[in-house]
């Protein structure tokens, strides 16, 4: 008989188990109310009548209105909607700021909208992270379409204060988006409070479906659609709506609650200071104004990849960096721009938590961990 291995799964950043409810509530819509919902019959309008009810709860939960959310298949494609959708749409203005920790889709995307002719500033940000509103604000031009900054970082779970920097957006007359994919539901969002005005969003980060996001479109918003074909969400975003995936999309929004990210947060908060036992060993990003389901460290001098296979054996999967990354040879342009040196960044790993993970598994990850930094310490040509 075959021995089968207790996983544990410290990889929910890059993507989050689906949770049996919203399973659940997704079924139906494969073989009972399966109707396309742009046709007109019972069957249509039933798929129909469950996805506005889904932007409805989707809208309501970052203090939006329903027609102000646009679906689409996942954060990549929202990101890319809201900068290239600005940028083809508002061709007088050529001008936009980001940052240099973005994720590796809005990087993309803005350096081929160079290739167009736009002028992008990378902001630089300090040793945890965090964007100095004021450098937004000095960068700001009369030629500014849009600032773009990622709410939780991906990488290192910095938490970017959102309200001041659209303060001043929205005070200077450009353009705010942010790409929440991986704090939607961990942390406040409000568009009218923090003044967005594009948000991007997606599924399979809360213990919903894969291949499902929304971009938030503040109504009046000049913007050109990406995917054209028989006008569907309101001529935004063309093709047959992934009604399941909607569903599922908003019941993960629906269950979340704010007890189960408290307990993430303790239970983050014990694995970093046990990593922080380990002698030479730091800590990547805010200790405070940080993800509740992020830890990203460096333990110097030893390899992150061989920290992940040794990991591995012991049936923990952890992660280098951005999965969406994961096949690059490069070091982490989130990591270089905190200014961390190479054999910091080599030796990094990020642990992401879930509202699955238990006490008990946090227990044996620090003692597995603390065993495999020790034995690859031992044989390292390196000094510690």
């Amino acid at each position: 008989m075959l021995f089968k291995r207790k996983e544990i799964y410290l990889d929910n950043a890059a993507s989050t188990k689906v949770d049996e409810r919203v399973l659940k509530k997704m079924m139906p819509y494969f073989s009972e109310k399966y109707g396309n919902a742009s046709s007109v019959h019972i069957i249509g309008q039933e798929a129909k009548r469950a996805m506005e009810e889904s932007r409805d709860i989707i809208a309501k939960s970052i203090g939006a209105k329903s027609d102000e959310i646009v679906f689409t298949s996942g954060g990549t494609e929202s990101n890319n909607f809201a900068l290239k959708g600005l940028f083809f749409a508002n061709p007088d203005k050529k001008h936009i700021i980001t940052t240099r920790i973005e994720h590796d889709c809005v990087l993309n995307t803005c350096k081929w909208l160079e290739k167009l002719g736009a002028k992008i500033t990378y902001l630089d940000v300090d040793s945890e992270g965090f964007v100095n509103p004021e450098d937004v604000k000095k960068e700001i031009t009369k030629d500014t379409l849009v600032v773009s900054v990622i709410h939780g970082n991906n990488e290192i779970g910095t938490i970017q204060d959102l309200e001041a920097i659209g303060k001043i957006c929205r005070e200077k007359g450009v353009y705010f988006h942010t790409d929440a994919c991986q704090s939607y539901t961990k942390t406040s969002l409000n568009v009218k409070k923090q003044n967005l005005d594009l948000v991007t969003l997606n599924s399979h980060k809360i213990y919903g479906p894969k291949g499902v996001g929304a971009l938030y479109i503040r109504e009046g918003i000049k913007i050109s659609p990406l995917m054209h074909g028989g006008g569907h969400e309101r001529g935004f975003r063309s093709g047959t709506e992934n009604v399941s995936g909607i569903v599922g999309f908003a019941e993960a929004v629906k269950i979340s609650s704010s007890r189960e990210t408290a307990r993430m947060s303790d239970l983050r908060d014990m694995l970093i200071e046990g990593i922080l036992k380990i002698s030479n060993t730091r800590i990547n990003g805010s200790r405070t104004k940080r993800l509740a389901n992020n830890v990203n460290v460096s333990f110097n001098n030893i390899e992150g990849e061989a920290i992940g296979s040794y990991l591995e054996a012991y049936g923990i999967c952890s992660s280098t960096g951005s999965a969406c990354a994961s096949h690059s040879l490069q070091k982490s342009h989130v990591l270089k721009a905190i200014r961390l040196t190479d054999s910091q960044i080599n030796s990094s790993i990020r642990l992401s938590l879930s509202k699955f993970t238990t006490k008990e598994e946090i227990e044996t990850v620090l003692n597995v961990l603390s065993k495999v930094v020790e034995k690859l310490r031992k044989i390292s040509p390196f000094k510690n």
